[in-house]
């Protein structure tokens, strides 16, 4: 257990530099010999601290004789491992939680200030035996975000967007770990014969309420790579949200459909195996290394009919007028995913929101020329940010009265998400999938 702990202070003390936390764990995760228990005890400390950051801080805020910005770093970084320990996990006994987080500071040679560790994590634990030591702000706004860990300005988008009583389960969700679904391969393996196979290796799996060809897996899984079928290409791991994407672009064989931003390869697999690799899908990126990420799913999918394009979508006037459907799964803020990104919500502002509309309202520009007379374009997000959503939609048929929605047909699985004015919004704490947003567009007929 210390070993797990020392990790997690490594990672958390990379990422207050400005590693982003997945990449410095990757880095990290192999300078210690590790059993599996104490892998996945080190990846819920690391990812479970950096997304409660604000409540531990309260918590020093509250206990300590100085403010949690005040503090050193490094004790910080182990209050933290340590409030949350006692606050989150129930697994580890309290007095287990103080004697290994002491150590943590003695190791990290704090000195005398391991006995401020050690008088500050025994005054929660006899604070807690009367209930809850967390004191919260007057402000509800301000109450939520200390509470559930969020920056005021996400917290007082929710608040737009939903009913009070839906706010603090939307921020609980996006504080769970995150669920793995698998779309399965409809050209390689049967949704049944996965299942199996997995049930075999020792899973517990379930099919997907909404999506024919997913499956979700209950409880931790280790390495993918691992599982049987992965090699076989008999199915790619993608949330179900981002699977009712290709549904709503609804390919058909035979046809050219460009994915603007399409790596790593999720939804551009997805496409061809609707459309049984009978069709032309390019799969569109700046970097070639993203790129490449396309290539290695449609290979190891087997799936010969998707071509890479590299380059910005901004600019590939080539397209203009070719493609049946255009799927644009546009960078965002990621709001929709806050569980599957631990450090999100700290790295995002408005400012960077603002940056980010501006982009993807020129990548919508420029797209809807690749689209036949005929054709559509599927617009689509993983945030639950107006501004990205149906602002930017609403902005863009102001501006283009030749342009409207198309809703799905009634048997899409789309069809449930679809609101009154025709785009379709994935609210995690009611369909416990990632948030989503997404629009088809078609050019109007009446000229």
């Amino acid at each position: 257990m210390t070993a797990a702990r020392q990790l997690a202070f490594t990672v958390l003390r990379e990422i207050d530099k400005g590693a982003f936390a997945d990449v410095a764990l990757e880095r990290n995760i192999g300078k210690f010999d590790l059993a599996p228990a104490d892998r996945r005890l080190a990846t819920e400390l690391i990812y479970g601290s950096v997304r409660r950051q604000r409540t531990l801080d309260a918590l020093i805020d509250q206990l300590g004789k100085r403010r949690a910005a005040q503090q050193p770093a490094d004790l910080r970084r182990v209050l933290h491992l340590g409030f949350y320990q006692l606050r989150y996990l129930d697994h580890v006994p309290d007095h287990a939680v103080v004697d290994t987080t002491v150590t943590l500071a003695k190791q990290q040679r704090l000195g005398k200030l391991s006995g401020v560790v050690n008088g500050m994590l025994r005054q929660y634990i006899r604070l807690q035996a009367a209930g809850d030591p967390l004191q919260l702000p007057v402000d509800s706004t301000q109450a939520l975000g200390v509470l559930h860990s969020y920056p005021d300005w996400i917290v007082q988008i929710w608040q737009l967007l939903l009913p009070t009583d839906e706010i603090a389960s939307l921020c609980d969700w996006f504080n769970q770990t995150p669920k793995i679904d698998l779309r399965v391969n409809r050209l390689r393996a049967t949704v049944e014969q996965v299942s199996a196979a997995l049930t075999d290796h020792g899973l517990t799996v379930k099919p997907h309420a909404t999506l024919p060809d997913a499956i979700r897996v209950v409880g931790s899984v280790g390495n993918v790579r691992q599982l049987p079928g992965y090699d076989e290409g008999w199915w790619i791991v993608q949330d179900g949200s981002a699977q009712l994407v290709s549904y709503l672009v609804d390919p058909q064989p035979g046809e050219t459909i460009i994915d603007a931003c399409g790596a790593p390869g999720g939804k551009t697999t997805h496409l061809a195996e609707m459309m049984g690799d009978d069709c032309r899908v390019l799969g569109c990126d700046r970097t070639s290394s993203r790129l490449n990420k396309i290539r290695q799913n449609a290979k190891r999918l087997q799936l010969n009919s998707i071509e890479t394009v590299m380059g910005d979508s901004r600019e590939h006037p080539e397209f203009k007028g070719i493609a049946d459907r255009v799927l644009l799964d546009v960078p965002c803020s990621g709001l929709g995913t806050l569980h599957r990104h631990a450090d999100a919500r700290w790295r995002q502002t408005p400012d960077s929101i603002a940056g980010l509309t501006t982009l993807q309202r020129e990548l919508l520009e420029a797209a809807v020329d690749w689209v036949k007379p005929d054709g559509v374009l599927v617009y689509s997000t993983c945030t639950l940010h107006p501004d990205e959503n149906q602002n930017l939609i609403q902005g863009f048929l102001h501006d283009h009265p030749d342009w409207q929605i198309q809703p799905p047909n009634k048997e899409s699985p789309v069809a449930p998400f679809v609101s009154e004015q025709g785009w379709a919004t994935v609210w995690p704490h009611k369909q416990d999938m990632d948030g989503f947003f997404m629009v088809k567009l078609q050019r109007s007929t009446a000229q």
